[in-house]
């Protein structure tokens, strides 16, 4: 990835490269002390992916700067600032700025919201990908060689990704798993199955189980450890996601993402213990989690089909 940095104090800018660049997360490319000197053609031209930007400088402060650039820049911005005016950060946040750093820098808070955005960035181009194959094939263009099923993409499968990544769990190993549910539900609904009851965590832990081993008469004992290490990859996958909500929570109670996601995929109550947690500095250990598999399940499958 591919960075610029904006702050009028020389030793942000330098704490941030050295993040950036000792953790190979990029390579920073340009800074500049204020907005001024920056514009949507300058960071088009050096083919910026993130922009980490200071809120308040002088000449001309973050959001200003934010304003100006949002027509021609279509990179991801991230905002700094020590400032914790709800007006401002709205500001920021309805000016497209979905992700926030506060003053002062905590490195592996920059870490864990830098790979969060660079997973975002990866997803978007997974899903253009498949939107231009779509326009192909929806065009006509292929019509004489027709692609085979397996080859169509499933686009509740993207919406489930874009949702996942939102929730900050696009790297963990169970996202892989939580696709494959949205893919057997997908079906199971359009053979009529799906009707006022939802299937239960059993029968879909058990279905998905059975299509990953690939085995037309699977042993029980295979599908029934499968089952087990499919369901732990869930439980700590979700885990994290309730980490990445509580931290979203912790920063601004106001950000958009927390606001629409932690309420609807969990159990709010679980939230609030380990906002209080990661404010005491204390680790959160998954065993002390109340983690609703079932209710994340359902709405993600719901909310994938709104989108779909």
């Amino acid at each position: 990835m591919r960075f610029f940095l904006v702050d009028d104090d020389e030793a942000i800018r330098s704490m941030l490269s050295e993040i950036i660049e000792d953790y190979d997360l990029g390579q920073v490319i340009g800074e500049a002390e204020n907005g001024a000197v920056i514009n949507g053609e300058l960071l088009t031209t050096k083919a910026i992916d993130i922009l980490i930007i200071d809120l308040l400088m002088p000449i001309r402060d973050g959001i200003q700067t934010v304003r100006e650039l949002k027509p021609t820049f279509n990179g991801k911005i991230i905002m700094l600032s020590q400032v914790e005016d709800k007006e401002m950060i709205g500001n920021a946040y309805l000016l497209g700025v979905h992700y926030y750093i506060t003053k002062p820098i905590n490195r592996l808070e920059v870490i864990s919201i830098i790979q969060n955005v660079m997973e975002h960035i990866r997803l978007q181009k997974v899903i253009c990908s498949i939107e231009s194959n779509l326009t192909v094939l929806t065009t006509g263009k292929t019509l004489h060689q027709p692609a085979p099923v397996a080859a169509t993409p499933n686009r509740i499968i993207t919406a489930g990704q874009y949702l996942l990544a939102e929730l900050g769990m696009i790297g963990e190993s169970g996202c892989k798993d939580l696709v494959d549910i949205l893919f057997y539900l997908d079906k199971h609904e359009s053979q009529g199955h799906i009707g006022h009851e939802f299937p239960s965590l059993k029968d879909i832990f058990n279905n998905v189980a059975i299509k990953k081993l690939s085995l037309s008469s699977p042993d029980a004992n295979d599908i029934k450890k499968e089952v087990k290490a499919l369901e732990q990859r869930v439980r700590r996958t979700i885990f994290q996601g309730l980490i990445h909500s509580a931290s979203l929570g912790i920063t601004d109670y106001t950000n958009p993402i927390f606001e629409e996601y932690a309420p609807k995929f969990f159990d709010f109550t679980e939230i609030r213990k380990l906002m209080i947690n990661l404010q005491n500095n204390s680790k959160p250990s998954i065993s002390d989690c109340h983690i609703n598999v079932k209710k994340f399940v359902k709405v993600l499958f719901i909310e994938s089909k709104k989108r779909d």
